[in-house]
């Protein structure tokens, strides 16, 4: 393993939010303000993820005033509190650019329905219910190491 691997791995989060392109969002942002921190929501819908590994960024868009405001989140962020799925969107593309030029109601996407499994899993998100069983270590048949679960903050 050379150095760069090393330095991945390490600022990497352990448990990655799930998400889809074209789902509505909730992106929990820790600001720094002088010597203060707080938690800054950024509500939009997911128009494209791009990269792998620890450069993973996702763009979350939403219309303020009238104006459209694209704002870009690296995955592995530390500043990146959680990520909250409100609605699942139905999409049959990668990328929604196309969203950029359209405006009102023609800007909605079709609902996609949430599994019961996804449902549950969200609500124990939001709700800070997440236990060491729901937490399900990842499946790498390579390696040899036993995988600790991964305790959940509340904030």
């Amino acid at each position: 393993m050379d150095i760069v691997d090393k330095i991945e791995k390490e600022n990497s989060k352990k448990r990655l939010p799930e998400f889809k392109i074209g789902d509505t969002v909730d992106v929990h942002v820790r600001i720094k303000e002088g010597d203060k921190e707080r938690i800054q929501l950024f509500s939009g819908v997911v128009i494209r993820r791009i990269g792998g590994g620890i450069r993973e960024t996702f763009t979350v868009r939403r219309i303020v005033q009238g104006e459209g405001v694209e704002r870009i989140f690296p995955i592995h962020s530390p500043f990146v509190e959680k990520v909250v799925v409100r609605r699942g969107g139905k999409v049959r593309r990668a990328k929604l650019y196309y969203l950029r030029e359209l405006s009102g109601k023609k800007a909605r996407l079709r609902e996609r329905l949430l599994t019961k499994d996804e449902r549950e899993l969200a609500r124990k998100t939001v709700a800070g219910e997440l236990e060491k069983e729901d937490v399900e270590p990842e499946d790498n048949p390579g390696t040899e190491e036993a995988t600790e679960p991964v305790e959940v903050a509340n904030a």
